[in-house]
């Protein structure tokens, strides 16, 4: 009896928890009115925005080093990385950077950023952007010569070429004969995703005291300037799934482009309700094995990798933020930034985890690449649930397209499956194809 009194209270208190995207929204609204009703006096909110900010940089560092190893180490050894990691990595490759050319094209084109005032933010706009550019020298920056100095500078880009030297070396040797080194990975991915999710679930108060600052201080600018940002990501996010992914699939795999996306789209709808690649891993294998063809050796890594590494959709919006940042910190747009601005699109989409709210952090990584100030993260932050629909969908797309495009060229994939009407899809957990461990501590 006394059981039965205390459940109720408690599915009401669960019934009216908010979601944390919802969450985010409802600062940020409460932000913009408190920033209009206040105007310069929303400045004492901004010691709040500030912890926040600081908080997101100090994940900067271990969230790339890690996600990243751990997505690396999902190739099982060395004749993986060569063979089905080989084929599968260079679509990765290509995708994310016709993804983040697509991204900076297309807001080159509108200037989303223009007219967006950030206020007396100067001494973040690095001088040597409009320098004269050399690609050797670039190279050469690239590759670190003490990786402490580089996490401590947080040079991302050195960090990134570390972590991959790193991760290739460890690939070579094998998790046989060093088994700790694996677990230490897989565990310190699982200890960086809770600790990102712990300070992610701050957000709602650091956006809402962010945004007050900034309609406060600059106006309502800042949103037809969001509107303008939401527009030029999804015309990206189209044209990779109605260009880009229907050439690959005719032309490389050789399959039916309407019978590929009326067997995938299910996924990208669970994807885009859920919002997270990781928690779509399972719907994703079902489909993949069920629905394409493909083989569970092939589908089993692409699936997991391409949820932790194949981010199109994040890619497509590092173009997108980077020339918005550029424009509203004056920054001269010369081509060799924007090959500067594609390539991190392609390392640091690598680098983004799947899981909700990584978009905020890795935002906050590429401004820091830049040499740019964080001042448009929370604007960022406010319109991201909106844009993480779209991202999700088309990231979950892309590995669907990649495992479809892998096994096609491994002759591995059973076209009597493919050409069959689609099978009902079942989302439940017992029914879905396993994933495997390292995949399973992905998931928030």
């Amino acid at each position: 009896m006394s059981t039965e009194t205390r459940e109720p209270p408690r599915t009401a208190r669960k019934r009216f928890r908010l979601q944390l995207h919802t969450q985010v929204v409802i600062g940020a609204a409460l932000g913009i009115v408190v920033g209009l009703i206040l105007q310069d006096d929303a400045s004492h909110l901004d010691p709040v925005g500030q912890i926040f900010l600081q908080l997101l940089q100090f994940l900067v560092v271990p969230l790339v080093v890690v996600t990243l190893l751990a997505g690396m180490i999902q190739m099982t050894s060395a004749r993986d990385l060569a063979g089905i990691g080989g084929r599968f990595f260079a679509y990765l490759v290509v995708t994310s950077l016709c993804a983040s050319a697509i991204g900076v094209g297309i807001a080159l084109i509108v200037r989303p950023g223009r007219g967006f005032d950030v206020g007396s933010v100067e001494k973040g706009t690095p001088e040597e952007a409009t320098g004269e550019f050399s690609f050797l020298d670039q190279i050469q920056e690239w590759v670190p010569s003490n990786i402490v100095a580089s996490m401590a500078e947080m040079s991302m880009v050195q960090i990134i070429v570390g972590v991959i030297l790193f991760g290739s070396a460890i690939l070579l040797i094998g998790e046989q004969k060093i088994p700790g080194i694996y677990a230490l990975i897989r565990e310190s991915s699982e200890v960086v995703l809770r600790l990102t999710g712990i300070i992610i679930k701050a957000s709602p108060y650091g956006i809402f005291a962010l945004m007050a600052v900034l309609v406060g201080t600059t106006g309502t600018d800042s949103l037809s300037a969001a509107v303008k940002f939401i527009v030029v990501d999804y015309l990206a996010l189209i044209v990779m799934a109605l260009v880009v992914y229907p050439l690959v699939i005719g032309l490389v795999a050789r399959l039916n482009v309407f019978r590929f996306y009326r067997k995938v789209w299910p996924a990208s709808l669970f994807a885009m309700t859920t919002a997270s690649s990781a928690a779509t891993i399972p719907v994703s294998m079902k489909i993949a094995q069920n629905d394409l063809g493909a083989p569970k050796r092939i589908f089993g890594f692409t699936i997991p990798f391409g949820a932790t590494a194949n981010m199109d959709g994040f890619a497509v919006a590092l173009g997108v933020i980077a020339v918005f940042a550029a424009d509203a910190h004056g920054m001269d747009i010369t081509p060799a930034l924007i090959l500067q601005i594609v390539l991190l699109g392609l390392v640091m989409s690598v680098g983004a985890a799947g899981v909700r709210g990584a978009g905020i952090v890795m935002s906050a990584v590429l401004l820091k690449s830049l040499g740019l100030p964080l001042e448009i993260v929370p604007l960022l932050a406010a319109i991201w649930p909106i844009l993480d629909i779209g991202h999700t969908g088309l990231n979950v797309t892309g590995d669907l397209t990649g495992t479809a495009t892998v096994s096609a060229a491994d002759k591995s994939l059973e076209k009597e499956v493919f050409n069959a009407p689609p099978t009902e899809l079942d989302t439940r957990k017992d029914k879905a194809p396993e994933a495997p461990a390292a995949d399973q501590r992905a998931a928030p």
